[in-house]
Formats: C-alpha cells, structure tokens, sequence
C-alpha cells in the first residue's frame, strides 16, 4: 500500500482481498463487556497456490552501527523487499543541517537499492539524551508534546518526499500524575494534527499498539481510530510478536481482525508475557500459519523484521531473519501443511535471550467496525487468557 492510499478501518483497497472477501460471522467484544452479539468479520479465503508472495522488511534501527547507505545494499544483496527506516542521529537525522538535500540522498540511495520504504519514528534518544522515548503526545509539559508532534511533521514530511508506504508512530506511557482520562486526551489531539499533517502531505500513518504504553493493543487502537472519527488515514502497525505477548487470541486470528486495518506489519519472534524482541526461533511464534494469514488478508504492505538490539550482529541477523521468513513462506504454499500435525520450527535456529512489561487491561476488548453485514454466527473461537505482564517499561 502506497503512502497515497488513504484506506483505513472499514475500507478495502483494491487487491487486499478485504472487500471482496466473503463474510462470515463471528463473535465481537467490547470494551464495556464480553461477547454480546454475532457481527460479521470480512473471513479471508485461503490464499491460493498463486497469490503474491510476501515483501519482507528489515529495520534500520537493527544496523545501528551501519552508514544507512551500506545497511540498504546489505538489504538489497540478501533479498528484502524494503526498508524500515527509524529516523534517528545515524539515520537521516531530522535536526542535522540539510535535511532537504539528505532526504534527495536517501531516495536515490534507496531506489537505487530497489527497495520500499516504511518511515518510522521510534528512536530511543534522538528528542531527549537522557530519557528514552521521551517525551511523547501525552508528556505532561506542553513543550515536551509539542517536541515530539514536531518530530512526526518532520517525519511525515520525510515520508512524503521518500514516497514512503506509511509513516509510523506509538502512543508512549503517562508521565506520573497523569491520568488515563488527561493520557487520552492528549494523545488524540497529538493524533489530530499528526493526521491533519498527513492529509496535507498525502501520507499513511500507521498507529502501533505497544506493551506498556497507553496503546497496548488491538482494542487500544480500535478505541482511538473510533474516537478520532474513524479516519480512512489513520491504519494500523501490527507487531507479530506483540500479538503473541499480550493479544487473547492466537497471531493468525489478530491478523484476521486487524487486517482491514493493515497499513504495516513488523515481525519477530517473541514469548507470552514477555516483551523482548527475538530472533526468528528462538521463541514460541508458529510462523507459517501468521503468513498464510497475511495472505489470505490479501496484504501488500511491508513485513518488517523488528530487532532493534542486535545492531552488532545486524548482517547475520538479517541473513537468518529473510531465510527463515522465505523458509516459513514456502510452507505456507502447500495446502496440505495446513491439515498436516503440528508445524514444527522452520528455518535456522537463532540464539535468545528475557525483559516483561504490565498486563493489557483490554486484552478482551478488540472489536471490529460495526458496519459489517450479519450473517448466522459460527461458534466463537475462545481466546486465550490475557498474558500476566509484570514490568513497566518496554524494552525496544
């Protein structure tokens, strides 16, 4: 999906299969309560044998220690079909002298690379060298928020001119003696402008849920898209492995109910109720399944592989991270595999390693529009119980 394609919640651009999927019922939950009625979800077909494979991403914020310009021909030489790059002081800094005649640079360097291109805007110092990820849209000094809601003008700016896929950004936590209601607030006035400066500029934005900020999960994002009016801009980044850390339901059921939002997937391996970042098989994620989702979901956007503390093994890690995803694909085409017994691991093993964050208070809360039309209901899929999360701060 292009930087240009203003499709959100609800709508379905032509070839992501949302819209002329067919429909079946299924349960939907609320924030106020459980299960209350059968709506229907647009249910994906399974993919064919023919459709498209997946283009695959890889994070600049994994080659940290990489000239950005080396770390796009590394991608280019190992086969990735894009770049997800997070604007950062080794990374197209947005403060640093020139930043027109820097941008022209990237673009050239990334189309001559042959790659697309995800901006992101999660560095952990650029705003503040003593306060990672800080300060955010819901900081509870006002110059603090207007900082951060100039680093996403300047991204979106940035977006725009590399003809970027989506722009992406999170919520952030409250600082102490902030309110969930003031949290709320703030947030989506930030949310407002940002998507005020993306309609002017003619990007995507692309909202991700985070474990431990105020928008932890699919049910966060569904109640700010709802109260920002339901915005066609503002789509959706779903994190494979956050799925698997907090969601109630298994990864490829979240694909299912995220994917008329999707406008950027990031993928890694991660374990329930542990928020840390591993490479592929070296947790508890079946892969093959996640993928057979993302294209059944018809989804043409970027997966980006998201590994942001193995910049001293970026190249290796890539290497086993684009085979073992190619190795995953490749299961996903038979149609057998799908009714054959448990998958096992695929791909190369991978070492690992162990931080966790707080529990999502609305891990039962994930509802889809309710512009759907109603059909008889299938019996519901019971989620699994909410993951026990136990710290506060998330690691990446």
């Amino acid at each position: 999906m292009t930087a240009h394609q203003g499709h959100g919640p609800g709508t379905h651009p032509a070839g992501s299969g949302a819209g002329a999927a067919a429909t079946e019922a299924r349960p939907v939950v609320t924030a106020d309560a459980g299960p209350v009625r059968p709506e229907t979800v647009p249910r994906q077909e399974p993919h064919p044998a023919r459709a498209e494979p997946l283009r695959f991403a890889y994070g600049t914020n994994g080659f940290a220690d990489h000239r950005l310009t080396d770390a796009l021909a590394v991608l280019a030489d190992l086969g990735y079909d894009g770049v997800s790059l997070t604007l950062d002081h080794q990374h197209l800094d947005p403060y640093a002298p020139d930043l027109a005649a820097r941008v022209r640079d990237a673009g050239r360097a990334i189309r001559r690379a042959g790659l697309a291109v995800v901006v992101e805007t999660g560095a952990r110092y650029l705003l503040d060298p003593m306060r990672k990820h800080r300060p955010t849209l819901l900081s509870a000094e006002p110059e603090g928020r207007a900082a951060r809601q100039e680093l996403l003008r300047r991204a979106i700016v940035v977006g725009a001119e590399l003809g970027a896929e989506a722009v992406h950004f999170w919520s952030g936590t409250p600082d102490p003696g902030t309110t969930r209601d003031e949290a709320w607030r703030r947030l989506e006035e930030g949310c407002a402008t940002a998507l005020a400066d993306a309609e002017r500029a003619g990007v995507r934005l692309a909202f991700e849920p985070e474990p431990g900020m105020l928008v932890a999960d699919l049910a966060g994002y569904r109640r700010l898209w709802r109260a920002l009016g339901a915005p066609d801009r503002l789509g959706l980044t779903l994190d494979i492995g956050h799925c698997r850390c907090l969601e109630p339901y298994p990864e490829p059921r979240c694909v299912e109910l995220a994917a008329d939002s999707l406008a950027h997937v990031q993928i890694e391996d991660m374990r329930r109720g542990v928020h840390e970042h591993l490479p592929f098989g070296a947790g508890e994620i079946d892969f093959p399944p996640v993928l057979d989702a993302l294209r059944a979901a018809r989804y043409r956007g970027l997966v980006s592989v998201e590994l942001p503390r193995h910049s001293h093994a970026a190249t290796v890690t890539a290497r086993h991270s684009i085979e073992f995803l190619r190795a995953a694909e490749a299961r996903t085409a038979a149609p057998a595999s799908r009714t054959a017994a448990p998958a096992t691991r695929t791909g190369p093993p991978a070492p690992a390693s162990g931080t966790a964050v707080p529990a999502s208070r609305t891990a039962s809360r994930i509802a889809a529009p309710a512009s759907r039309t109603r059909t008889a209901a299938p019996p519901p899929r019971t989620p699994r119980a909410p993951a026990h999360l136990s710290k506060e701060v998330t690691p990446t």
